[in-house]
């Protein structure tokens, strides 16, 4: 069975740091992530001094985490709060990173570092599975040998930290790099590292923006093929930036079957065309029910709406994915079930190789 992170901080707390504590208990430990049977964390250090005694230690717990079942390999990067400016009356403090604020002046559209195509998962209402695709379409891509990345820019009902299994809060060693963190050989971030799950965020529209400038334009994304963002539902705040402020390559639109569902999913097509981005095609979720018993398929939501609206607009129809009990499950439980085998991992797949084919992802 793969570790868990309980083991990997237990077996951090055995190790003892020179001055009392652990690891664990002096909280510098950041961005731990398992993906299969590798592991990588950061230990922050509180100042660039102590971090250069730090490296007996870093190897240390390396070691102590390859020596449990279910590791064969173990990363821990090792950084330091750089010295922040001089504080009011000449103290001096670490830099804190704050997301969220009033976004600053660009120069132009923003393209990440090292980023080959930015793709919007939307949907034009709550509901209809969109995090659960976006999640399920990241971890396919990354298994077909795409580098992908994953931004949840739901910001007042980020899902992602739970369906992809990661905890933690993302390293900032200058306090405006934000080291991302990684699950299921995806690279994600998520203004839910940063809040308390259970606290609501309660921003108005500029800091809305102003966050997901930052999670687009300060994220260490790396170099990556595509990165997915899971956009909230509706035409709002953060759409209306995302397609106006960075290089987009194109949009996904999910939908569910029904004619409410497809009422909204319209708007989020006719948002895009105002906003002069490309939809690249239409996904239709819970498209319909295998009952375990009879094995017969039953359309809950009904039948082909979002095809023949794709049909009508000229779009590919890229998926129809069931509603399935196992998908939720595995949602809930932080791997996705295109981590997996079986039905629904096979039909994540061959959404992902469509988009790979068609030179989408």
């Amino acid at each position: 069975m793969p570790v868990t992170h309980d083991q990997i901080r237990a077996a951090l707390e055995r190790l003892a740091l020179p001055d009392g504590g652990t690891l664990v208990s002096r909280d510098m430990l950041r961005a731990l992530s398992v993906d299969g049977d590798t592991v990588r964390f950061v230990i922050e250090a509180p100042s660039p001094a102590i971090a250069q005694q730090m490296e007996p230690l870093r190897r240390a717990a390396e070691a102590a985490v390859l020596a449990l079942d279910g590791v064969s390999s173990v990363t821990a990067a090792l950084t330091a709060h750089a010295p922040a400016a001089s504080a009011p009356g000449g103290g001096q403090g670490a830099p804190s990173l704050k997301v969220g604020g009033h976004p600053k002046p660009q120069q132009g559209p923003i393209k990440p570092a090292g980023v080959a195509r930015i793709l919007a998962i939307a949907s034009g209402k709550g509901g209809v599975g969109k995090s659960t695709v976006s999640a399920n379409l990241a971890v396919a891509l990354a298994r077909q040998g795409r580098r992908v990345g994953l931004l949840d820019a739901d910001i007042y009902g980020p899902s992602q930290p739970r369906m992809m299994g990661v905890t933690g809060r993302p390293a900032s060693p200058d306090g405006k790099t934000i080291e991302p963190l990684h699950a299921h050989g995806v690279t994600v971030m998520s203004i839910g590292f940063m809040v308390d799950e259970a606290k609501a965020v309660v921003w108005r529209g500029p800091m809305l923006m102003g966050a997901l400038q930052q999670m687009l334009g300060q994220v260490n994304w790396g170099e990556l093929d595509v990165l997915i963002v899971d956009l909230p539902p509706g035409t709002g705040d953060v759409q209306l930036t995302l397609c106006t402020k960075a290089e987009l390559t194109g949009a996904i639109v999910v939908s569910t079957p029904q004619d409410v569902a497809l009422i909204d999913a319209r708007k989020a097509l006719d948002m895009f065309s105002q906003l002069k981005t490309p939809v690249l095609g239409l996904i239709e979720n819970m498209s319909f029910f295998t009952c375990p018993d009879c094995g017969g398929d039953h359309h809950i939501f009904g039948h082909g709406g979002v095809a023949a609206e794709a049909e009508k607009l000229g779009l590919p129809l890229l998926g129809a994915l069931p509603i399935d009990l196992e998908t939720r499950l595995a949602g809930d439980g932080g791997t996705p079930v295109a981590a997996g085998e079986g039905a629904m991992a096979e039909a994540y797949g061959r959404i992902a190789s469509g988009l790979v084919q068609g030179g989408m992802a």
